[in-house]
């Protein structure tokens, strides 16, 4: 299984330690910041395929990093995560296009399965426009055949 490239957002830095930690113990890549400008900006240096992404944080929060994810960096899926008096906002953030949520404290085998369910519909994603490229050379390819 080729390793799933994890970048964990949160403001709690002994959580995202210790998260990252985890991952990697299981064979994936993960990074680590600790504010939603940071994270913005790790993506924009290496793709990531989930974002493991905390909604309350000090700053810019968790729902205001996945719209600007939804605009300038689509391809990553994004898991919430969320204490357990706010599922209403991992909700509506799913209404803007979050894969899926997690509660705090987060159940590890659980995480993990979202995490690679993410990365299966990020795949699916991946497939589907590559097909439709290839389409679209083809017909590109065939009218010019005409001519």
């Amino acid at each position: 299984m080729e390793p799933i490239r994890i970048l964990v957002v949160d403001d709690e830095k002994d959580f995202t330690e210790m998260l990252c930690l985890r991952l990697k113990e299981v064979g994936h890549s993960a990074d680590a910041v600790h504010d939603g400008k940071a994270g913005m900006a790790m993506l924009d240096k290496k793709p990531y395929d989930v974002l493991i992404l905390d909604i309350r944080m000090p700053g810019m929060d968790g729902l205001q990093v996945l719209k600007q994810i939804k605009t300038d960096h689509i391809s990553t899926e994004v898991i919430l995560l969320t204490g357990h008096g706010s599922t209403e906002t991992a909700v509506e953030g799913m209404k803007r296009g979050a894969f899926d949520y997690a509660l705090k404290p987060y159940d590890f085998a659980e995480l993990m399965e979202k995490i690679q369910d993410a990365k299966q519909v990020k795949e699916e994603r991946e497939a589907r426009i590559r097909k439709a490229e290839e389409r679209s050379r083809l017909d590109r390819l065939e009218k010019h055949m005409r001519f």
